[in-house]
C-alpha cells in the first residue's frame, strides 16, 4: 500500500528517504560500480585486482551504507536547517564517516596486507629488501587523503544530483496541481448550471423537499468550489455522489433507480475531487434523461492494499433517442487527465458499451493519507 503523506517538516527536504529499501539498494549498486571503476581504471595497474576490487567495494560499502543510515535517522532533524544547511551538514557527515571507516580500514585491512606483502618479498631474497611502500606516517596520510578526496567528489557530486532532482520533482508536482486546478474549472460551470436548475424545478414541484436538497446541494457547492490541489477520501467522494443522485432522484422520480456497492472500497483512500461525480452527471445526461423508461445508474468498485477499480455503469436509451445527445467526453476526458496527473501512468480510465449499458471504469493506486 502506498501513503501520500500529509504536510510533514521533511517533505521539501532534497535528501531522498534513505529509509526506504530502494534507495538503499540503489546505493549498494552505485557503490558496487564505482569500485569496478576504481580498480578497472587504466591509471592503476595491479597484479591482484580481484583482491583490490573485494577490498575497495567492502571499504566503499562501509562509507556508503553507514552515510545512509545515519541520513536515514537523521532525515527529520536535517529538515530544520533546510536545504542548504542540511546539504553542509549531510556533506560533512559523510566526510566524517570516510575518515573514520579510512582509519579502520588502514589498521584493519591495509596495513596488515602491506605487511604480509613485505615479509613475503623478504622471505623470497636473500637480501633485504626495503618495504616498496612507506609503512609511516606519510603512507598513512597518503592513504586517508586519496580516501577523503574520491568521497569529496562522489559526495559533492551525488548531492547536487538530489538538490537537481528535487527541484525537477517541485517544479513537476506544482505543475501538477496547476493543471488539476485548471480541470476542476472546466467542469465547475456545467455542474453548477445543471445544478442550479435541479433545485429551481424541485422548489416549484416539491417544496416539501426544499431543505433536505438545498443541505445536499450546499455540500456539493462545497465540493465543487473546493481547493482542486487538495485530495479528497473516497468515502467522501462516493458521498458526493449519493447526494447528487439523491437530487436527481427527487427531480426524476420513478425514471430513475441506482444501486451503490461499494462495501469493499477503502475509505480512506485518496483521490482528486470530483472525480466520481462529473460521471454520474453524465450517466444522468446522457443515459437517463433521453430515455422514454428512464433508467438505472449503478456504482460498483472493489479494491485491494495496491489498485482501486470503481465502476459507473448506466443503461443507455434507443439509438434513435441517443443521436440526439451525442457526447463531447469533455467529463471523461477532464476526469483522466486529472487522474493522470495526480496519480501519473498507474491510473487509467476505460469505457465500454454493451447490450444497453455504457460503463466507465477508473482504475488507480490504493494511496491514502497519513496524519
Amino acid at each position: 500500500m502506498q501513503d501520500r503523506v500529509a504536510k510533514s517538516p521533511d517533505d521539501d527536504l532534497f535528501l531522498p528517504d534513505f529509509c526506504d529499501m530502494g534507495t538503499v539498494l540503489t546505493v549498494v549498486v552505485v557503490g558496487t560500480l564505482l569500485a569496478f571503476i576504481l580498480v578497472l581504471s587504466p591509471v592503476v595497474s595491479t597484479s591482484h585486482w580481484w583482491r583490490d576490487l573485494a577490498l575497495n567495494s567492502l571499504f566503499i560499502q562501509w562509507v556508503a551504507l553507514s552515510s545512509a543510515g545515519l541520513l536515514c535517522t537523521g532525515r527529520r532533524w536535517f529538515s530544520t536547517f533546510g536545504n542548504t544547511g542540511a546539504g553542509i551538514v549531510a556533506y560533512a557527515l559523510i566526510l566524517l564517516v570516510s575518515l573514520l571507516c579510512s582509519e579502520a580500514a588502514y589498521w584493519l585491512v591495509a596495513r596488515p596486507v602491506m605487511d604480509v606483502e613485505h615479509f613475503i618479498a623478504q622471505a623470497g631474497n636473500s637480501e633485504i629488501i626495503p618495504s616498496p611502500v612507506p609503512m609511516g606516517t606519510m603512507w598513512h596520510l597518503e592513504f586517508l587523503a586519496k580516501n577523503l578526496a574520491i568521497t569529496a567528489i562522489v559526495a559533492a557530486v551525488a548531492l547536487r544530483y538530489f538538490y537537481v532532482q528535487h527541484q525537477w520533482r517541485s517544479r513537476v508536482q506544482s505543475e501538477a496541481k496547476a493543471r488539476i486546478q485548471a480541470l476542476q474549472s472546466r467542469i465547475r460551470p456545467h455542474f453548477l448550471f445543471n445544478s442550479m436548475n435541479t433545485i429551481a424545478s424541485l422548489t416549484r414541484t416539491s417544496p416539501g423537499l426544499a431543505e433536505q436538497v438545498t443541505e445536499d446541494l450546499a455540500d456539493l457547492f462545497r465540493a465543487s468550489l473546493g481547493d482542486a490541489s487538495i485530495p479528497v477520501t473516497l468515502e467522501r467522494e462516493i458521498e458526493i455522489c449519493r447526494q447528487y443522485l439523491r437530487i436527481e432522484e427527487q427531480r426524476l422520480g420513478a425514471r430513475v433507480s441506482t444501486d451503490f456497492e461499494v462495501d469493499d472500497l477503502p475509505a480512506d483512500a485518496i483521490l482528486p475531487g470530483l472525480t466520481l461525480q462529473p460521471l454520474a452527471e453524465n450517466a444522468i445526461y446522457h443515459g437517463i434523461e433521453p430515455a422514454e423508461h428512464g433508467g438505472f445508474v449503478a456504482i460498483k468498485g472493489a479494491g485491494d492494499d495496491k489498485r482501486i477499480v470503481v465502476r459507473i455503469t448506466n443503461s443507455l436509451p434507443n439509438s434513435d433517442v441517443r443521436s440526439v445527445r451525442q457526447s463531447n467526453q469533455m467529463a471523461q476526458d477532464n476526469v483522466e487527465q486529472r487522474l493522470r496527473a495526480f496519480f501519473g501512468a498507474d491510473s487509467s480510465l476505460r469505457v465500454s458499451s454493451d447490450e444497453g449499458e455504457y460503463t466507465v471504469e477508473l482504475c488507480f493506486p490504493y494511496m491514502k493519507e497519513r496524519s
